[in-house]
């Protein structure tokens, strides 16, 4: 598991391109029959990525749990959801088989012990993408699909940010501790996301981008509105957005990204906007 500390806003005035991209850039999450982990400070959010081929993989899969969570198991403190980005496949959550098609997700609740991943095809292996909070409380495992998702038309073709987000994990669908997670859909022909831009203070934020079409970029915006910095992403990266970071994008074509929070609160709209006059 590969822990990232916290940065601050300071600091980050004077990061060049390889700081910027080592501290917050999350790429290779998918390799054959393994578990790619990522331990954010910020909140103490995991990002995950999973793609078994021919074999069923562990949730913890090469992860010390007690050196990483201080728990018997990786869940006993913990809920987390995935989205499948990939073929066909399932999680087994202690023995309850659940298939995910590709943009199915689902939440696993606080204290399960035994969670495993398999795909239908090795020649087109599921790639599960997750992100873990710490939860208190148990709810309920639950398997989301699209047409489950609470929609949110926003944009429009004139602005190139015509786009329907996707709420999945969310309060409007289902009761978690801490954790939303979404997917936005981009419009053939629309290039940005979340402009105008916004922070939110009592909350982290996540983003996954996929579906990006061969060679094309998403040019990412970070840091203050003051001091905006950029992180060129490909398909499949992930980026962690700390409380003080706008998070934003265009990219070169258009593409679906997951979006994933946690923090003080589960209000989606708990956001400061920031103007596009005020971006430096």
């Amino acid at each position: 598991m590969e822990i990232r500390y916290s940065a601050n806003q300071r600091d980050v005035k004077r990061y060049a391109t390889k700081e910027l991209r080592d501290e917050f850039l999350i790429s290779g999450l998918y390799r054959p029959n393994e578990v790619a982990s990522f331990y954010s400070h910020v909140d103490r959010m995991v990002v995950l990525g999973l793609m078994p081929v021919d074999e069923t993989v562990s949730i913890d899969k090469g992860i010390d749990i007690w050196a990483n969570f201080g728990t018997s198991f990786f869940l006993e403190r913990r809920e987390a959801g995935f989205f499948n980005i990939g073929g066909s496949g399932a999680a087994s959550v202690d023995g309850v088989l659940y298939k995910l098609g590709n943009k199915d997700c689902i939440y696993i609740a606080q204290g399960a012990r035994q969670v495993l991943f398999s795909s239908d095809s090795p020649e087109n292996p599921a790639k599960f993408y997750g992100v873990s909070a710490p939860a208190h409380k148990k709810f309920e495992t639950r398997l989301l699909t699209l047409a489950d998702a609470a929609k949110k038309p926003l944009g429009s073709a004139e602005t190139s940010n015509k786009r329907v987000i996707n709420q999945f994990i969310h309060p409007d669908v289902l009761p978690t501790c801490q954790l939303s997670m979404g997917l936005t859909i981009l419009e053939s022909g629309s290039v940005w996301n979340t402009m105008p831009v916004h922070t939110h203070e009592r909350r982290m934020e996540i983003y996954t981008y996929f579906d990006i079409p061969g060679e094309n970029v998403v040019f990412h915006l970070m840091g203050e509105p003051g001091e905006t910095r950029h992180i060129v992403m490909r398909s499949e990266d992930a980026v962690i957005s700390p409380s003080w970071s706008i998070h934003s994008g265009c990219g070169t074509s258009s593409y679906s990204f997951i979006w994933a929070m946690g923090g003080e609160n589960q209000a989606f709209d708990d956001m400061d906007t920031v103007a596009a006059s005020k971006l430096r």
